[in-house]
């Protein structure tokens, strides 16, 4: 039996999701003293590999086969399973992203796994029960799902542990799936990448305006903030369908869930579907000018005041702070 996780590096290097998920995967092996083995689909350096192993992965697995460089999630769930035969991993997990939410179903039936998407806890393992927490009706209320399956996939929401890092050395190994020509059947065409700037489901400070801020003209000083306190900006979608700024910085529960430590809301009123997005937030501050606005209940901190006063204030002590420190 082991734990086998699996992890994507972005640019050649591994990110704080990764260390999370590594971290998990390591705290249930402790749990269930058994290894832990993380497999990478790419060839970044050795060095980078063996980062893993600080986080408590025993093993790395990498495949290098070039027709993999785009992510194909039938194809990826293929390569997942044949390493899960070979090192018979009762417990699966992946990173609550993009490519996890893909490829955990088809894992998971693949599999005849039992699937908990979305996990915002360590499981609770009480002799046979296994037990897993996450978040249900947008972040309103708390489930367990009792998982009952010989094998478990869990895909583990970004920021939901800290990651760890041990006295651990990982051994580095190439895996060989065996793969057809026949089994990619997509094939990218192109990547765009929208913006040079710190994307969202990384960021750890996000900074984000709604129609409180009264016109695209005025996102400057949301765009100063971002940068003095290094995050990411974002926005509402009544400013993203009305143009103000680009769909990809839309958040909510119709756009990007976003779980930063620190979520800066400006002019935002704070509807159920852009809470839905959010409130996985450590950290949650309003400025609206609207003292009954929705968000002053979701969040940990407010001012009431008109954004167009309040953020060049806010700007001026951020830059006084920084530039003392």
């Amino acid at each position: 039996m082991s734990i086998l996780v699996f992890v994507e590096p972005s640019n050649g290097a591994f990110k704080k999701q990764a260390f999370e998920a590594v971290t998990y995967a390591a705290k249930i092996g402790a749990m269930l003293k058994v290894e832990i083995h993380a497999l990478c689909i790419d060839k970044p350096g050795e060095n980078e590999l063996q980062v893993l192993g600080e986080y408590g992965a025993n093993k790395v697995w990498y495949v290098n086969d070039s027709r993999l460089k785009s992510v194909d999630p039938m194809v990826y769930a293929k390569v997942i399973a044949q390493l899960e035969s070979k090192i018979d991993s009762d417990v699966l997990v992946l990173i609550q992203n993009f490519d996890g939410k893909a490829i955990a179903p088809i894992l998971a039936a693949r599999l005849h796994a039992g699937l908990v998407s979305g996990a915002i806890d360590l499981p609770r393992i009480e002799g046979a029960s296994f037990l897993v927490k996450k978040n249900v009706f947008s972040g309103k209320a708390f489930a367990t799902y009792e998982m009952h399956s010989p094998k478990k996939i869990i895909s583990l929401m970004p920021n939901s542990i800290i990651p760890e890092k041990i006295s651990n050395t990982a051994s580095i190994a190439e895996f060989q799936p065996e793969l057809d020509d026949a089994d990619f059947k997509l094939q990218v065409k192109e990547v765009k990448k929208a913006s040079e700037k710190i994307s969202l489901s990384d960021a750890e400070i996000i900074i984000s305006g709604g129609r409180g801020l009264k016109g695209p003209e005025n996102w400057k000083m949301i765009e100063e903030m971002a940068d003095i306190l290094g995050g990411a900006t974002a926005c509402s979608r009544p400013v993203a369908d009305i143009h103000w700024r680009p769909h990809e910085e839309h958040v909510g529960q119709t756009g990007l869930t976003v779980r930063p430590n620190l979520y800066i809301a400006i002019g935002i009123s704070g509807a159920i579907q852009h809470l839905a997005g959010v409130n996985g937030s450590k950290v949650m501050v309003v400025v609206n000018k609207d003292a009954e606005a929705p968000f002053f209940k979701a969040a940990d901190y407010g001012i009431v005041g008109d954004a167009l006063e309040v953020v060049p204030k806010l700007n001026a002590a951020f830059r006084k702070f920084k530039e003392g420190a």
